[in-house]
């Protein structure tokens, strides 16, 4: 029974000290990274023309480069999760005019990074403060507009309202007038008669 449960507790204690090894890698790159950019240098950083060549060319490219661009810059980020990956990932989504814009995730990452700025270089810093305040502005700007089409709409609904309640009130005066109208005409009508019937009576009482 015990010598069963050896090859067990050998497994398991690998695993834990492979498991233990990663924790320590991982510390280890986050160390490097704080160590480096306390130089004004991070470990693997690309460089700031790589950041703005990719936003030129999202921005300027047709929609089947921009989709090629931003599906390699999706994929890094995902299968190689890290401070600069992830902003490459979202200044894309902060370019305008592509499928796969999306400011409001944009916005969370540069907060997210921002918040360890400490694994960024002084220019990924920069990258990631202005596009998150253009970001925050547009939508803003995206909330006020549709905040103004809204109270537009219901304007010209209101309006629309008004306009449907003076032409029902208008056609029911037109109605009354009519009404009236017909009325005053069966009077005159039988005014008519009633001349009509002395003038007859008159003649016939004075024969020449």
């Amino acid at each position: 029974m015990a010598k069963s449960l050896l090859p067990r507790i050998a497994v398991t204690l690998t695993l834990l000290v492979v498991l233990a090894g990663c924790t320590q890698v991982k510390e280890w790159m986050k160390f490097e990274r704080r160590s480096a950019n306390a130089d004004g240098v991070i470990l693997g950083a690309p460089p700031a023309e790589q950041y703005l060549d990719e936003m030129y060319r999202m921005a300027t490219g047709d929609p089947a480069t921009q989709a090629e661009i931003f599906a390699d810059v999706e994929a890094a980020a995902t299968l190689t999760p890290g401070p600069s990956t992830r902003l490459r990932l979202a200044l894309a989504m902060t370019v305008a005019g592509h499928a796969k814009s999306d400011l409001e995730r944009a916005q969370k990452i540069f907060r997210d990074l921002l918040s360890e700025s400490e694994l960024l270089t002084q220019t990924e810093r920069a990258f990631a403060t202005v596009r998150l305040r253009d970001a925050e502005q547009r939508l803003q700007l995206a909330r006020e507009t549709e905040r103004l089409r809204a109270d537009s709409a219901q304007s010209a609904n209101s309006e629309r309202r008004a306009t449907a309640r003076r032409l029902a009130l208008a056609e029911e005066e037109n109605q009354q007038l009519r009404e009236s109208l017909a009325e005053a005409e069966q009077k005159l009508e039988a005014i008519t008669s009633i001349e009509r019937s002395i003038r007859e009576q008159t003649d016939n009482d004075n024969p020449e």
